[in-house]
């Protein structure tokens, strides 16, 4: 299907364009969200009597989200979870999660504006780029960590997903796990009554 973009679509086109989407997508997503029109002669001349508009509408997102871009950019965040000790977290940090953490902080987000390929699920600094507005991106750093504490070592560069790193150097000696078993043992099982 031929439609006529109202807005820059990231890897489609600019505002103007006449493209050829696939019809599920014009369908379910351009059309309704008001983002194209169908390209025949009636949108056409529509669109261009509306042009002017739509530019000066799209050029005040543009202003507003870079606004908010100049705040945001290279702000980093903590993340407070749960995690094992190799650091794998007991759930995951999602788009839902990082939108409300920015709307907590005063930055007004919405989930679909996060780009995240995959959950987070793992202790340790992540880029995350959000989309503004189609023409402006940021990336903030969430820090993911088990505590406060734990989010300013690693800040500061540390790797907390050993046991000496979460506890410390003085870890008890004879908790550790080579101290259990005595390689040089032999096994002494009992008689096999066959």
């Amino acid at each position: 299907m031929e439609v006529i973009l109202l807005e820059r679509i990231s890897r489609l086109g600019q505002m103007g364009d006449t493209v050829k989407v696939k019809d599920g997508f014009a369908r379910n997503f351009l059309l309704p969200q008001g983002k194209a029109l169908r390209a025949n002669e009636a949108n056409k001349k529509k669109f261009e009597g509306q042009r002017a508009q739509l530019e000066a509408r799209n050029l005040e997102r543009k202003s507003e989200a870079s606004q908010i871009a100049e705040k945001l950019d290279g702000k980093s965040f903590i993340v407070v979870r749960s995690a094992g000790e190799t650091g794998q977290l007991y759930g995951s940090v999602s788009t839902r999660d990082i939108a409300e953490l920015l709307t907590a902080e005063g930055f007004s987000v919405n989930r679909n504006q996060i780009e995240l390929n995959q959950p987070i699920k793992t202790i340790g600094l992540s880029n995350v780029a959000i989309a503004l507005h189609p023409e402006v991106e940021v990336t903030v750093t969430l820090n993911v960590a088990r505590s406060a504490d734990e989010a300013e070592r690693q800040a500061k560069g540390e790797t907390l997903t050993t046991a000496e790193a979460i506890y410390g150097e003085d870890i008890n000696d004879n908790a550790r796990p080579d101290n259990f078993f005595d390689p040089n043992a032999e096994f002494e099982g009992g008689e096999d009554n066959a």
